[in-house]
């Protein structure tokens, strides 16, 4: 048998093994870099932006996507990158693009509005946008909420928060020639100007805001009068003729006037948007305001025209209150026509003061008393014009002596005073008592009797008319008989020179028996015995 062969020795297994590789090829790396360079530039351009925020306006007119800007403090904070319309159709709305670092810029309170060429008051604005064009003005607010979404202004704010000063609030029932923008005046001195108005709600009177530069605004305090300083203010008084303007600006566009009254002590500033009364003028701003005023009834006859509510009430030319109704009424009893006004009377601006009241007695039983002894003495109210080129009325309170009696119901509500005829009515009741007496007169009989001596008269001056003839005959004789030639005339000038020849010898024979008075008995010296 052949040998079997030795066992061959155990070979291990083979296997596969799989070849290395890289995890990143080279080829992999410039796009992962880019890639990563690109992101960096893009979360830096995002974070870089700045915040994008939404103005809706009333109109876009003069705005441009991409071109508009957004300006403060003529900074450039922002782009407005869209504009679209409202769901409605009656807004625009813009999108902007903010600059970096202007989050804070953006709260409840910021303002924006559009910038164009703008008169308004005394300020001229926006003239600059002529040639650069419109842009969108910003004033930051002062509130610490975020916001995104605005609604701009219709008009550009006057004042804006950079000027130091405060704010007021004035109301008046009627708006004159203010606007916004009007100056503010303060000792002739313009010191601040109109911000803004509006309607109140019950369209009975506006609201003005005005706005008080520092350091005037420390004049103004809880007594400050305000008044309307608009156009020239004429008076003719005892003193002469008085004009008055704060300034050649408020003739044209108006103005506001405040002054504080003298008063001890000297009360603190206002606080800001305090309310104040927009007077018409300065003589009414200053009138003392009516202390406890009494209201009376005036029953008047006589035309009314001119007469209106709020026309002065006078004592003896004092000032002692103001009409406040004027209505017109018919006594269905007689049908007789009458006006009753209604008056408001202010005892204190008459100065009368109560002295030495006695204890238990009120002043109301006191104010009744003074009433019933002015009227017992002949006090009546009667109309009278105040004014030749107007027209206007006012009441006046004096004494008619004359006055027939009269006496005060005081159970009527209103008390009703007496009255007595105007001025006018007095007029034409004198003239029609001439008229009548005139009518008495017989001129019927008079014209006989004026035309019967009339007649006498036209025959006297016949007869004086002969007379005057023969008088004339007269006067020519006379005048023949003294002509030079006439022989009347040289007889008569002979008798005259015969009888200064006689006067001649009567004046010598004086004088030798002055000098010889014997010659009276003896004769004359020489002659023959």
């Amino acid at each position: 048998m052949p040998d079997r062969d030795p066992p061959l020795p155990s070979v291990p297994q083979s296997r596969s093994v799989p070849k290395k590789r890289t995890r990143l090829s080279l080829v992999w790396f410039i796009p992962i870099v880019a890639a990563i360079v690109g992101a960096w530039v893009a979360v830096t351009r995002v974070l870089g932006e700045g915040p994008k925020i939404t103005i809706v306006f009333r109109s876009a007119e003069g705005l441009e996507a991409g071109k508009t800007k957004i300006h403060y403090n003529g900074v450039d904070i922002g782009t407005v990158t869209a504009i679209r319309l409202s769901e409605d159709h009656l807004r625009a709305i813009t999108t902007a693009q903010m600059a970096p670092k202007t989050q804070g810029f953006l709260v409840e309170d910021t303002k924006f509005w559009v910038v164009r060429p703008r008169i308004s008051g005394a300020n001229v604005t926006g003239l600059g946008t002529l040639i650069s064009g419109a842009y969108i003005g910003m004033e930051i607010g002062s509130s610490k909420e975020s916001k995104s979404d605005f609604v701009a202004l219709e008009t550009p704010p006057v004042i804006t928060g950079e000027i130091s000063g405060r704010f007021f609030t004035l109301k008046t029932p009627d708006l004159g020639s203010l606007d916004n923008g009007t100056p503010i005046y303060f000792r002739r001195l313009q010191v601040g100007q109109v911000a803004s108005y509006e309607l109140d709600k019950d369209g009975k009177h506006l609201t003005v805001k005005v706005f008080v530069q520092a350091p005037y605004d420390q004049y103004v305090n809880p007594d400050t009068r305000f008044w309307h300083a608009s156009g020239i203010d004429v008076s003719l008084s005892a003193s002469g003729l008085t004009v008055q303007t704060q300034s050649m600006l408020s003739i044209l566009i108006g103005g506001i006037a405040f002054e504080t009254a003298a008063t001890e002590p000297v009360l603190p500033p206002a606080e800001e948007n305090t309310v104040f009364t927009l007077f018409a003028n300065r003589a009414e701003a200053f009138n003392p305001p009516p202390r406890n005023p009494q209201t009376y009834q005036l029953i008047f006859k006589d035309s009314v025209r001119g007469l209106a509510p709020g026309a002065p009430v006078e004592f003896r030319g004092i000032p002692v209150g103001e009409v406040a109704d004027v209505r017109a009424q018919i006594d269905l009893k007689t049908f007789e026509f009458s006006v009753p006004v209604t008056i408001h009377l202010d005892p204190t601006r008459l100065g009368v003061k109560v002295i030495d009241l006695k204890s238990g007695e009120g002043l109301e039983a006191m104010r009744r008393k003074l009433i019933d002894s002015l009227v017992s003495h002949g006090v009546r109210a009667q109309l009278k014009t105040g004014n030749l080129l107007t027209g206007a009325v006012y009441v006046s309170l004096d004494f008619f002596p004359g006055a027939p009696p009269a006496t005060v119901d005081w159970s009527q509500k209103p008390v009703q005073l007496p009255t007595t005829p105007g001025q006018l009515e007095a007029t034409e009741a004198t003239v029609e008592n001439i008229i009548k007496k005139l009518d008495k007169v017989p001129f019927q009989e008079i014209g006989d009797d004026l035309h019967k001596a009339i007649t006498e008269l036209d025959k006297t001056l016949v007869t004086a008319q002969g007379t005057l003839m023969s008088a004339r005959g007269t006067l020519e004789n006379t005048d023949t008989l003294t002509q030079p030639n006439s022989a009347q005339v040289q007889q008569f000038s002979s008798t005259l020179q015969e009888v200064s020849r006689a006067a001649r010898s009567l004046r010598v024979l004086a004088d030798y028996l002055e000098r010889h008075p014997e010659a009276l008995i003896r004769g004359k010296a020489g002659e023959a015995k």
